[in-house]
């Protein structure tokens, strides 16, 4: 909390409470345009890379700007002040802010991988015309990969919704010790995901994540090409199911 008389406290704790909160906004809506991503793929429809930078880069900016902006503008003692009235219009904004986006994944991402699922399992079927262990092991192998994906982000990010719950709801007898512990899980988990998302959204093995789409298959002018010529266009048509937004070369 920085001290309410000295400026240069204030102005480095609003400096480095924008750019932490700033980049983990992002980091929620990156894992939520993901999870987009890969229903439009799975549901032939073209990737939306241009709205997901818009909406991962310049939303923050918005919810940044305002909430830091009513906690600290006039000045920094809101934190300090016993009013419900100061809590509710200073302090609760920017805590919306904060977890908005949090809850967000947390309900949509399992809603979209689940679907997801459901649509692998159909193209899979309808590609290979038959559902043996080969296909049934790509559909294990994937959906234990969303699963680890959800719950790498309930593991970092939820001791910050229950942080704000308890806070909300025992504002006045805020129970100290157990929200500093909470303090101290957040600050451990929440720059792990990080570290996390490198394994998770790597390919975990050479060949069981690669899924030809049908609707990427060749057209009947390509199939009277060359047999060469044909691998190599279906090749090039093969994509990494896995990978729609974090491509491998």
């Amino acid at each position: 909390m920085p001290a309410v008389d000295d400026d240069s406290s204030v102005l480095f704790c609003a400096i480095s409470s924008a750019f932490t909160q700033y980049f983990y906004t992002a980091t929620c809506i990156w894992t939520l345009c993901y999870a987009i991503d890969m229903r439009f793929v799975l549901t032939h429809k073209d990737s939306k890379m241009k709205y997901y930078h818009l909406a991962a880069w310049i939303f923050p900016v918005f919810s940044t700007v305002i909430g830091l902006s009513l906690l600290y503008i006039p000045d920094a003692n809101c934190h300090t002040s016993s009013s419900l009235r100061t809590a509710i219009l200073r302090i609760l904004p920017n805590y919306i802010a904060s977890y908005i986006p949090i809850a967000t994944v947390m309900v949509a991402n399992p809603c979209l991988y689940h679907h997801s699922t459901k649509d692998l399992e159909n193209i899979i079927t309808s590609t290979s015309g038959q559902f043996t262990s080969r296909e049934r092991e790509i559909i294990d192998a994937i959906k234990i990969k969303f699963s680890v994906i959800n719950v790498i982000f309930y593991v970092c990010w939820l001791p910050n919704l229950l942080n704000g719950i308890l806070l909300w709801t025992l504002w006045f007898h805020v129970p100290a010790d157990c929200v500093i512990v909470l303090w101290y899980i957040m600050a451990l988990m929440n720059p792990l995901q990080a570290l996390f998302n490198c394994l998770v959204y790597r390919r975990w093995s050479s060949g069981s994540e690669r899924v030809i789409l049908p609707w990427r298959q060749l057209d009947g002018t390509e199939i009277n090409k060359t047999t060469s010529a044909s691998t190599e266009s279906s090749q090039s048509t093969a994509r990494e199911e896995i990978y729609p937004l974090l491509q491998s070369t």
